[in-house]
């Protein structure tokens, strides 16, 4: 699993021009830097620099990368520092390890007799808010349900302190802690198919960041339901609730994600120019922000979250080619050495974006593999996975509704749907 910070407003710049790897690297040696230098890019060098393994390239390309995009190194993603600093930032607490750290706390005694206080006092509120820290960083491995009962007993434990003695900042502070549960708990309600309180919450969160002014909490809620339009089909309303919540996100992690989310939306309708434009503009905001030192925090946007959400548009914009590069490096970005991954979700993801390449391409093997591949992860959005994988059925329909592998993987795909429309995760099993 690499451990560099993926160069995404290179890349962007490169998927607008539509240009492959190749191309762009010819391109930089025709510049006149690039002759006068007897420049020899490639490939290689393309990827190293996006994969950000190269952080500032030597002067010559630099002149030539500037010469062919118009742009400074640094508005290309490019920046001086020491090498360290571009390595990936390990998380003090792993994912697998958050909820049972997330129990420890709670399990404290003083956190205890704080709770049956009737006053908050400070440590309340921090451990509070380390808490549902814990808990959104324990979203990408914890199955759904486990993580679903967990928020929900603590914001039965959280609720009642509302209704205490609070100062005016305790209250908000509160009400933002709350917030950021309960958004979390709508996640997971969709994860399950639970639909109708997958929405009763992510409006409760709204109305939380509304009532104390928290943009980015009023942005994650729009985001929502942009994510849950998107799933149902609803793709203008996917473009209109994530511009909704950009006007309100700040320069914050859910202004990346609603940017990222509405490319997703006009890759659906087929909006290639647009879609491009929503990339780049989301590359751009994420150079501005600092890196995170948490980003497997559900609402923390990181850069190899980018490349996902770029393979899946792709993918619907049927560029075969970029959604196969793409796809391959959400792979290799989230998987261990042991075969593990730290983001089992967008790795079934981007399973099924290769399902529906090969599928194009005329290798149902591979395809039926990559499929059923996604549904074998444990760690699943029962929701999205459905969603996904009717992608993939439906190319395999069209050109391959004879065959066993294609019948075996509808089968696979009808049993999923039969449990997200029954509630029975089990039927999975």
């Amino acid at each position: 699993m690499p451990d560099y910070i993926p160069n995404v407003r290179l890349r962007a710049w490169r998927n607008q021009e539509k240009l492959n790897r190749a191309q762009m690297a010819e391109k930089i040696n025709a510049t006149p830097i690039g002759l006068a230098q007897r420049l020899t890019c490639d490939e290689e060098r393309i990827r190293r620099w996006e994969a950000g393994e190269v952080k500032w390239p030597r002067t010559e390309y630099r002149l030539a990368l500037t010469q062919l995009t118009g742009k400074a190194p640094e508005d290309l993603g490019f920046f001086q520092g020491r090498q360290n600093e571009s390595r990936l930032i390990e998380a003090h607490v792993i994912p697998a390890d958050a909820l049972r750290a997330e129990a420890d706390l709670y399990g404290t005694m003083e956190l205890a007799q704080q709770l049956q206080a009737s006053d908050v006092g400070t440590g309340t509120l921090e451990a509070l808010a380390e808490a549902v820290d814990l808990l959104c960083r324990a979203y990408p491995v914890v199955p759904a349900r486990t993580l679903r009962d967990r928020t929900q007993k603590r914001l039965a434990q959280i609720n009642h302190l509302l209704a205490g003695r609070l100062t005016l900042d305790q209250h908000r502070e509160l009400l933002v802690i709350t917030g950021w549960l309960t958004a979390l708990l709508g996640c997971v309600h969709y994860d399950l198919g639970e639909r109708e309180e997958a929405e009763t919450a992510r409006r409760a969160a709204f109305e939380m960041g509304r009532q104390v002014g928290h943009g980015e909490l009023m942005g994650w809620a729009h985001e929502m339901s942009a994510w849950f339009a998107l799933v149902e089909g609803r793709y203008e309303d996917v473009v209109t609730a994530a511009r909704m919540g950009q006007a309100v996100a700040g320069m914050s992690s859910a202004m990346v994600q609603l940017t990222l989310q509405e490319a997703r939306g006009l890759a659906r309708i087929g909006d290639r120019r647009e879609a491009d434009r929503a990339l780049t503009h989301g590359a751009e905001v994420l150079s501005r922000l600092p890196i995170p030192d948490r980003p497997d925090h559900h609402f923390v946007f990181d850069h190899a979250k980018w490349v996902f959400y770029a393979a899946t548009c792709y993918t619907w914009l049927a560029d075969d080619a970029r959604a196969e590069e793409h796809a391959r490096e959400t792979i290799d970005m989230h998987t261990r050495p042991d075969g593990t991954s730290n983001a089992p979700m967008r790795v079934a993801d981007a399973h099924i974006d290769l399902g529906i390449v090969h599928a194009r391409r005329g290798d149902l093997d591979t395809a039926v593999d990559h499929g059923m591949t996604a549904f074998d992860i444990e760690r699943r959005s029962l929701s999205d996975l459905v969603n996904r994988a009717s992608d993939l059925d439906r190319v395999l329909q069209q050109r391959y509704r004879r065959e066993a592998l294609a019948a075996e993987f509808h089968e696979r795909f009808v049993t999923a749907r039969r449990a997200l429309a029954n509630r029975r995760t089990d039927l999975l099993d």
